[in-house]
């Protein structure tokens, strides 16, 4: 197979809302800090945990306490509380019979392996890259190009890039392979052609576009 499709997670393929939602909760509330309302939490979804907590306010000196305490919950309930996206199975399954996989996100790469293998699609994936397996996150080039680099004998031409949000397409710009946007996660259609022309409803119709190509 001469094509490699990558995967974001949230949003892309999983559903796990409620966890994030519940573990931030738990993060603000346990140093007494006001928990932000649920959408400005979700218009953060997709940058790295540290980011996010700066985001919404919280001092430099003070994010990792906040990053531990929020992992120390979401370890514990993430399972139960993460599904994958209407379509994201079968999306996975074809993709499988035309190209290579990876999975590329923001979200530790402990957690989402232990997600994916809880989720039954763990296998279908030859690389993931997660948060700490690089300096640079999205939209930095750096956790594509990682991942592409697993891969042998791969034009740039044939590998893709499916996610989300706008760090996922300009993170496939900057590694100069193929980034196509999908309205199923946390940004709007118009936020995702700002950023790239190739958007899809979810995953499954990006994955029909990518395999029809020659």
């Amino acid at each position: 197979m001469n094509k490699v499709i990558l995967f974001d997670l949230d949003g892309t393929l999983i559903d796990s809302t409620e966890a994030i939602l519940e573990s931030f909760g738990v993060a603000f509330k346990s140093f007494g800090v006001n928990i932000p309302n649920n959408h400005e939490i979700k218009s953060h979804i997709g940058h790295p945990l540290d980011i996010m907590f700066s985001n919404l306010g919280i001092e430099k000196q003070d994010v990792d306490h906040f990053v531990a305490k929020y992992k120390d919950h979401y370890k514990d309930i993430s399972k139960e509380k993460t599904f994958l996206l209407p379509n994201a199975k079968k999306a996975i399954e074809l993709a499988s019979r035309h190209a290579r996989l990876g999975v590329v996100t923001t979200k530790t790469g402990l957690f989402s392996k232990i997600l994916l293998e809880h989720l039954g699609i763990m296998d279908f994936f030859e690389v993931l890259i997660g948060r700490e397996d690089v300096i640079n996150p999205k939209p930095h080039a750096e956790p594509i190009e990682k991942a592409i680099s697993f891969f042998d004998n791969i034009n740039k031409d044939n590998c893709f890039m499916i996610g989300d949000t706008c760090m996922d397409i300009k993170s496939a710009k900057n590694a100069m392979i193929n980034g196509i946007g999908i309205t199923s996660g946390y940004a709007t259609i118009g936020q995702l052609r700002e950023c790239g022309d190739n958007i899809f409803c979810d995953v499954l119709e990006a994955v029909e576009n990518i395999v029809k190509k020659k």
